[in-house]
């Protein structure tokens, strides 16, 4: 059975739908205590997040390997690549994020190299791209679908991007097989090997949404790195996973209550 920790730290949301080999753990990730005995929100949030993301993964990792656990899955980022020499991106690509988020991923994966070789603890690294489904907060899709739900424009900063989005099942399918595998794997990007266009993804809302809605192109914010495809094959090749043809194509059951609400 997989253990899987959700910090209190990070809204929850809704715990309905749990896996039968699922085994949820609720608590705060710098209490070890939580870790071995199975109101922030916004920019406060993603602060406190990266300033102790280091402390969290430590944590679990040393829990691990001092309560004989046979392998840790450390849900990664895309964010560790920063803007990608090269697309699509496989998984030697060089490690230059460009933002905390993800630098605080680039620090967890080193932790688990470091406890894989100091301390005998299997680790595996999933590189997750930019993950979508229901409950989700805080990000693209849901906040336009709210804007959407709310008959406002939509607002997109920079136009230019290109974005991998994985469905979340896949993301978990991905972690449940990660997490069940028998011999050692190297890190793996979960992605759908499919770059969408940002502004593609908003008329493709307002579409499914019902609306007549506008987009509206704001200046870019030089954090966010404008472009990123990332190479499945690995993903395909040791965890069996096959992304599917359109990786938006889950994305009517998000937004398909909305025109209903609307006719």
């Amino acid at each position: 059975m997989l253990r899987v920790i959700i910090d209190l730290a990070v809204r929850w949301t809704s715990r309905k739908g749990n896996h039968p080999a699922l085994w949820i753990v609720v608590g705060d990730l710098p209490n070890a205590y939580v870790v071995v005995e199975p109101g922030d929100d916004g920019e406060a949030a993603l602060s406190r997040y990266c300033a102790l993301m280091e402390d969290w993964t430590f944590n679990v990792l040393k829990a691990a390997a001092s309560g004989g656990v046979e392998r840790v899955v450390f849900t990664s980022s895309r964010e560790v690549y920063g803007e990608p020499l090269t697309l699509p991106v496989d998984e030697s690509h060089p490690l230059m994020s460009i933002n905390l988020y993800g630098s605080s991923k680039v620090a967890g994966e080193a932790l688990c190299r470091a406890f894989a070789r100091e301390r005998g603890l299997r680790t595996v690294v999933l590189r997750v791209a930019n993950a979508f489904g229901p409950r989700d907060f805080g990000r693209v899709i849901p906040h336009w679908i709210e804007q959407a739900r709310e008959g406002s424009d939509l607002v997109v900063y920079g136009g230019e991007q290109i974005i991998d989005f994985v469905w979340v099942g896949d993301v978990v399918e991905a972690i449940m097989r990660a997490g069940g595998a028998e011999t050692a794997l190297p890190p793996i990007n979960v992605a759908s090997g499919t770059g969408t266009k940002i502004l593609d993804l908003a008329r493709r809302i307002l579409q499914l949404a019902s609306r007549s809605s506008q987009v509206r192109v704001m200046p870019p914010r030089s954090i966010e790195v404008t472009r990123y495809v990332g190479s499945p094959q690995r993903m395909i090749q040791l965890l069996g996973l096959t992304p599917p043809a359109d990786p938006l194509a889950n994305l009517a059951l998000m937004v398909r209550p909305l025109a209903g609400a609307a006719a």
